[in-house]
């Protein structure tokens, strides 16, 4: 019989938080040569600007202080603004059935690419963890994310979520699978409207872990990142832009098999999620246009949108085409099977993948 099911994620802890600041009365400034900026003597007449707002001067002559307000931090990569570019990305909204916040395709474009944050530079693994046991959790997690029919983006967040924990501190190995487990559980709230419960999620663990382990791990995971849970999703960016490419349903399923590969490669955490989308869509377009003629490679490839250059993304190739290649042999196979099935077009046995030349020379590239 399954335990009853638990409360949701709580609200954040500074939602209750009241903020007084602007009830607070400040002092005038003070020197040694006046006795504040009211009185008479260390009052300076203040020369009148000209254009200048008459509040703004009234106030700093009453001694207000005034916060100053900084500037946006500039996005990482400019991104040339161009109508066409605009046209494109709106009307591939528009196919995706998203015409409502097709106004806004260069900004949402614009925002998505700002992936630095979500980027782990030099990401080492506690001690007690090796990229094999990470690996090992990351491909049971698979095979639970795809038994509960939870959406993709419910598993790359489970990984950024697991990742992000590993970074900030320490991890038992008794505790990894509770870790992944958890992280699962706490991107279910965020990226669907219901989620498994925790019983349930329990006994995907055999029962090594009870329901109240599961929401005392849940919280740790909260508390050690501070409710920072957002995450800049690759598969938005994955199928957004393989709809202005106007990629093939084949083309498309092959990048979503890469795109997942790589969340079982600890190199790959270094890259920004925008950079291994990108390479992924770019991968499988190569390896689907080799065969074609070059009329039709220049039109499927002049839909130039990719803020990252060839050398950035051909980094990102080596790791995707070694696990790809690796395939049924690899002791690691739930992503392979979940891509073997007839619903994703069976394109992880696909022919292209087993004897495609181009996929080798792949991993003749240096990988760092």
């Amino acid at each position: 019989m399954w335990g009853k099911p638990t409360a949701y994620l709580a609200t954040s802890p500074w939602s209750g938080l009241q903020r007084g600041v602007a009830d607070e009365k400040r002092e005038p400034l003070k020197s040694k040569d006046n006795k504040g900026l009211n009185s008479e003597q260390g009052c300076r007449k203040k020369k009148k600007v000209p254009g200048s707002n008459e509040k703004e001067l009234t106030s700093e002559k009453l001694g207000v202080i005034c916060p100053r307000t900084l500037p946006e931090a500039p996005l990482q990569r400019v991104i040339p603004a161009s109508e066409s570019l605009a046209k494109e990305l709106s009307q591939a909204m528009l196919r995706m059935n998203m015409g409502l916040e097709r106004e806004y395709a260069y900004d949402i474009f614009s925002s998505m690419m700002k992936q630095h944050l979500y980027a782990f530079q030099a990401f080492d693994l506690p001690h007690s963890i090796t990229p094999e046991m990470r690996a090992l959790v990351i491909d049971w997690l698979v095979q639970v994310h795809d038994y509960f029919g939870l959406p993709d983006e419910t598993l790359y967040l489970t990984v950024y979520l697991m990742n992000a924990y590993m970074k900030a501190g320490k991890v038992r190995i008794l505790s990894l699978q509770l870790l992944g487990i958890a992280c699962l559980f706490v991107a279910c709230k965020v990226e669907v409207s219901t989620c498994p419960e925790p019983n349930k999620l329990c006994f995907m663990t055999q029962d090594s872990f009870s329901w109240k382990e599961l929401l005392r791990m849940e919280r740790k995971i909260l508390t050690r990142l501070k409710f920072e849970l957002h995450y800049a999703n690759p598969v938005h960016l994955l199928h957004w832009m393989a709809e202005v490419a106007h990629s093939t349903l084949e083309v498309q399923y092959l990048a979503r098999y890469f795109l997942e590969l790589s969340l079982m490669e600890v190199d790959c955490v270094c890259f920004e999620p925008a950079q291994l989308a990108l390479a992924a869509l770019h991968l499988a377009q190569r390896l689907f246009l080799q065969e074609r003629s070059t009329k039709e490679m220049s039109q499927e490839g002049s839909c130039k949108l990719y803020t990252y250059s060839e050398s950035e993304l051909s980094a990102v190739y080596p790791y995707m085409a070694k696990a790809a290649l690796r395939g049924p042999n690899s002791p690691l196979r739930a992503t392979f099977l979940k891509y073997s099935r007839p619903q994703k077009l069976c394109i992880s046995t696909s022919f292209d993948i087993t004897a495609s030349e181009s996929l080798s020379r792949c991993l003749g590239s240096p990988i760092s």
